[in-house]
């Protein structure tokens, strides 16, 4: 692939290289407009790790920059622009530091693990001339895209009702297995699932009102025990979301339902029809009322031939730096923003906060 002029070019920094990290590396390089110049992470195997992925592009510069620290990196002249994919308990501290040099920020979900966080990374993104976006990938997957598309273009009318269901594998090992224990994740609902939130805030077009949740930890991570603690992640939840004018959305999520066919399905029901979104087999459905009945709709497989890297992630976060280097050349508009980060972390904190006191929770109580 013929690369753009030096000159043009947006110098990536990755901030963070244990396996998500490693998997923006290698969308970066399959990228026209970007090029991983510089690495940071504190541990010596994730950052080496790092750097032998960034060395594997086409064009890799002849040094690229390897330090054990952010600050190190944002000092070393490297980098236009970085990628956050540290821990989640350490966004706020390194986006502190982050929005306040001359760079563009990608930072991963969720943007921090508390509200009041979210709020301070808000204010400082604003006073901010760089680009700062938020890495939700579920945006940009294929048959979801085509789902939001046509809910945007009327295809179900107002929508009513969304529903989203993810039934997965159990939380993957992170090294020292940070995210086995709520207080560096944020909670499930908002590790995991700040990414649902998301898709149905952006579908409904408005802010939540209510939460109202149940759920546990019911198998996964019981048998484990870390310095005498034992993992205290949900593993299993229903979440209900209430919006103005009686709009509703829910979740259903399953971490031990790895034995099944899609792991995550979601809907959205308005009065002129539903459509559908399937994935992994990356299967859209719609529905017309008058013209469809039960059985008896339109089954399109989806796939977007401009992804040069299908990765982890169906081709969503080739398409999400593809985004993230055009707003950062000024060439469109941010596509999630800090308030949008916000946002979703707030209803996982809600819905956590219902679970712990088994009552629905008012979103005005969270101060957003």
């Amino acid at each position: 692939m013929e690369r753009m002029s030096d000159s043009d070019l947006i110098r990536y920094g990755v901030i963070g290289t244990g396996m998500m990290g490693l998997e923006h590396i290698y969308n970066i390089n399959a990228i026209d407009g970007g090029l991983v110049t510089a690495v940071s992470d504190p541990d010596d195997g994730s950052r080496a790790a790092g750097l032998d992925a960034a060395c594997q592009a086409a064009d890799a510069p002849a040094k690229i920059g390897a330090f054990e620290t952010h600050g190190e990196m944002l000092d070393s002249g490297l980098v236009d622009a970085v990628v956050i994919v540290s821990p989640n308990f350490t966004h706020r501290r390194i986006l502190d530091d982050v929005l306040t040099a001359d760079v563009h920020t990608l930072i991963e979900k969720p943007m921090c693990t508390t509200v009041e966080d979210c709020k301070a990374v808000v204010d400082l993104a604003a006073s901010s001339a760089k680009v700062t976006q938020v890495g939700m990938e579920y945006r940009y997957m294929p048959p979801v895209a085509r789902l939001i598309s046509e809910v945007r273009n009327g295809s179900v009318g107002e929508p009513h009702m969304v529903a989203i269901r993810e039934h997965r594998f159990p939380f993957l090992e992170k090294v020292g297995d940070w995210n086995r224990f709520s207080a560096n994740t944020g909670g499930t609902l908002v590790e995991k699932c700040c990414h649902f939130f998301d898709l149905m805030n952006m579908v409904m077009g408005t802010k939540p009102i209510r939460v109202m949740a149940s759920g546990g930890q019911n198998v996964n991570h019981l048998d484990e025990v870390y310095d005498g603690r034992i993992p205290d992640i949900l593993d299993n939840a229903f979440v209900i979301v209430d919006y103005p004018d009686g709009h509703r959305a829910l979740l259903d999520l399953c971490m031990f339902a790895e034995a099944t066919h899609n792991q995550e399905e979601m809907s959205v029901v308005g009065p002129l029809g539903k459509v559908e979104a399937f994935l992994p087999t990356s299967v859209f459905k719609s529905g017309r009322r008058g013209e469809h009945f039960v059985g008896n709709v339109e089954i399109e497989n989806v796939h977007d031939d401009t992804i040069a890297y299908e990765g982890l992630h169906h081709g969503s976060s080739y398409l999400e730096h593809v985004d993230f280097l055009a707003a950062c050349r000024g060439e469109r508009d941010i596509e999630v923003t800090v308030e949008d980060g916000l946002w979703a972390v707030a209803v996982g904190i809600a819905a956590h906060r219902s679970i712990d006191e088994g009552r629905i929770v008012e979103m005005t109580e969270l101060g957003v």
